[in-house]
């Protein structure tokens, strides 16, 4: 029986199959990189999951964004039901890491909000990863960052059996060993509690708990039930306890890394005292000092994972412990799917370097040792040697996914067929390179819908054009999406809008996240029929509504106009039937070319499908979903969105404190996102005076 079991009310259509058996055959060829170049709406993650049953091999999915990976473990989930479907992305809701900024001599120290339902899902993940086969992990780039030794995660496991010889304090210290706190009164999650000879145990990673009947040293009865109300749910025979934390350090090697991380910190201070900085010398000595005296003590301190290197054994340099560890150790072959990898691939390769220029200045200034560089995600390089086999899936993969997908193909070819000289000399035949190139295209939308017709318009009437065609748009019941190059055009295209008469609004980065949904739920009902943005308007948004799109200054070259920008921002418009984008140029560059060659290029292979097969296209229609978090009309910042200034805070206070609190949250988050440690900082202490 198959260890991965597809369960769908569909079949692959369109290109699908052909889509299928490339992705399917590569990856047994042994391909190390393929791209899957999908158009937006033609179902590449039922495609996926259809490889995922012809291989049955774990996978690693990874998503550039925690929305993005939540939509992906939802539809994994309901694709695979009977398999061990998992996500694994940061834990934190809000997360400041420690910084100092040399300009302004302002050190911030780390600040982070758990979210403890996620961390029992990274729990459940690694715990998976240890006991099945059939995984499927949905992840963010976090799968890239310092975890732990999976080789101590697996040695710490405890392994118990109904009719074992077990004293009951030797488990107990065992679980305080595995990070799980004694709690008679308060039972949660990595807790356990003891009555009599019972000891309940509440997995850190599970819904259920176990109780251990222990009498006269034996263990007589095993049982998992329902922390909630008591009931038992299974008898058992074994069970095995999972560590509630993955990062473990043995007793014997805390002595050993203390007593180096004393040898390297007498070093460093030496080493600043030389160049005559006696400040950061002292600042550094303090600081490891403190740490190390709790360690001794208690076995930990904040920052702790910036000593990681030593607990670890590592030498410097050497990469961390991650999720991927936890794959290589107990899966030799697992496959990669980079999921919109023109935006994802950059984000891996981007991590290591922000990290390290953070790192840098702490260090330069004596906030922590060199070793604290070694708490860090992986380089690139790193990253890739980890994985055995990788499909990007993007409907624009970028040109370091091309060469690699082809160089992959043209490697495979040749040892696949080096064996079989031709006729007429011994050089080996590469032809099938010609056919599989490793990038396998699937351009067919099961509703039959076409990429968008486009037009290029030149610029000298280009306002007065655009009310017209927005004013004809809207008399359809369709919705229009503008893209601009700056924020400040967005906003004032937005209000010269309004003044003629049109209902229209603008989006950028400065508007709050909740806002965001706001106005695109207001687009889709009607409040709004424009849009004015600039990159926002590109991934992710599903607006079936939308019929035309746009681009203002199309000829400007760049990142927003890049080929990669403008075919994502022409694919918003490919959810309606009568979807067309309107290019506002005095010339035709490069990057346009591109971007309408192969727009054209796939609506003609659609359309000609569409012909043979007798398909008419169908506009989406998707349901406008209830909020997940509702507000008062009056804490939305509305037409004009700025930060919170202290009088709106006070007006807040008096409607609504809570809907207050929820706007500053919501900015705190964001300024952490965007690296700005003060502002970030500034908001944390303004929701914190809120409750006193």
């Amino acid at each position: 029986m198959p260890k991965f079991k597809l369960v769908s009310d569909f079949s692959p259509t369109g290109d699908q199959p052909q889509a299928i058996e490339q992705l399917t055959q590569g990856t047994k060829t042994g391909l190390k990189h393929q791209v899957l170049l999908g158009t937006t709406g033609s179902g590449k993650t039922f495609t996926i999951a259809n490889v995922i049953q012809n291989i049955q091999k774990p996978v690693l999915v990874i998503s550039h964004n925690k929305t993005l990976a939540a939509q992906l473990y939802q539809e994994y989930r309901d694709f695979f039901p009977e398999n061990a479907v998992e996500y694994f992305v940061s834990y934190y809701d809000y997360y400041q890491p420690e910084a100092y900024i040399p300009q302004t001599d302002t050190y911030i120290s780390k600040d982070a909000n758990i979210n403890e339902f996620i961390d029992k899902l990274r729990l459940s993940t690694t715990t998976s990863l240890m006991t099945r086969n059939d995984v499927i992990v949905i992840a963010s780039v976090s799968c890239i960052y310092n975890l732990g030794s999976p080789i101590e995660y697996a040695a710490r496991i405890i392994e118990i059996a109904q009719g074992m010889k077990l004293r009951r304090e030797d488990i107990i210290k065992r679980l305080t060993n595995l990070h799980y706190q004694r709690n008679d009164y308060d039972f949660r999650r990595a807790t356990f509690r003891t009555r009599g000879n019972v000891l309940d145990i509440w997995p850190a990673y599970a819904d259920f708990a176990l109780r251990l009947e222990i009498m006269e040293n034996k263990l007589l009865n095993l049982s998992k039930f329902d922390p909630l109300t008591g009931q038992t749910i299974e008898n058992l025979k074994t069970s095995s306890i999972y560590p509630a934390k993955h990062y473990l350090t043995a007793d014997e090697r805390r002595e050993t890394a203390i007593l180096n991380i004393r040898t390297d910190l007498t070093k460093r201070v030496s080493k600043l005292r030389k160049e005559n900085r006696e400040l950061e010398a002292y600042r550094l000595e303090q600081r490891t000092n403190y740490d190390l005296e709790l360690i001794s003590e208690i076995g930990y301190c904040t920052g702790i994972e910036n000593y990681s290197r030593y607990f670890d054994g590592r030498t410097p340099g050497e990469p961390p412990y991650t999720l991927l560890n936890f794959f290589t150790a107990e899966h030799k072959d697992f496959l990669v799917i980079i999921d919109e990898s023109h935006m994802t691939i950059p984000q891996v390769r981007g991590m290591y370097l922000g990290d390290k220029a953070r790192k840098e200045t702490l260090i330069d200034y004596g906030f922590r040792l060199p070793s604290a560089l070694d708490n860090r995600p992986l380089q690139f390089e790193e990253f890739l040697k980890h994985v055995p086999q990788i499909i990007h899936t993007t409907a624009t993969p970028g040109e370091w996914e091309i060469e690699q997908s082809r160089n992959s193909a043209l490697q495979c070819a040749i040892k696949n067929h080096a064996t079989k000289p031709d006729s007429k000399n011994s050089r080996p035949k590469v032809r099938y390179y010609k056919q599989t190139t490793g990038i396998v295209e699937q351009l067919i939308r099961p509703t039959g819908l076409l990429d968008p017709k486009i037009e290029v318009r030149g610029t000298k009437t280009q306002i007065e054009n655009l009310v017209d065609e927005i004013i004809q748009t809207t008399k359809s019941s369709e919705r229009t999406l503008v893209t601009t190059l700056t924020k400040r055009l967005a906003e004032d295209l937005s209000h010269y809008l309004v003044e003629q008469g049109v209902k229209a609004c603008y989006l950028h980065s400065d508007i709050d996240t909740l806002d965001r949904s706001d106005i695109l739920e207001d687009l889709r009902k009607g409040k709004y029929d424009v849009i004015v943005g600039i990159n926002l308007l590109r991934e992710g948004l599903d607006l079936p509504e939308v019929s035309l799109v746009a681009i203002l200054d199309a000829d400007k070259e760049g990142f927003l106009r890049s080929p990669t920008s403008l075919i994502q921002v022409m694919g918003r418009a490919a959810r309606h039937v009568n979807g067309r984008v309107i290019m506002y140029a005095d010339s035709v560059t490069n990057s346009m070319q591109i971007a309408i060659d192969e727009v054209r290029r796939r609506r003609k292979i659609q359309d000609d499908y569409n012909r043979e097969h007798n398909i008419v296209p169908q506009t989406i229609i998707k349901p406008i979903r209830e909020k997940l978090i509702k507000r008062d009309p009056s804490t939305s910042s509305g037409q004009n969105p700025t930060a919170v200034s202290d009088e709106t805070l006070a007006a807040f206070l008096l409607k609504d404190k809570e809907a207050a609190v929820v706007e500053l949250e919501q900015q705190m988050l964001d300024a952490a996102r965007n690296l700005e440690f003060e502002k970030a900082a500034f908001l944390r202490d303004k929701i914190q005076s809120f409750d006193h």
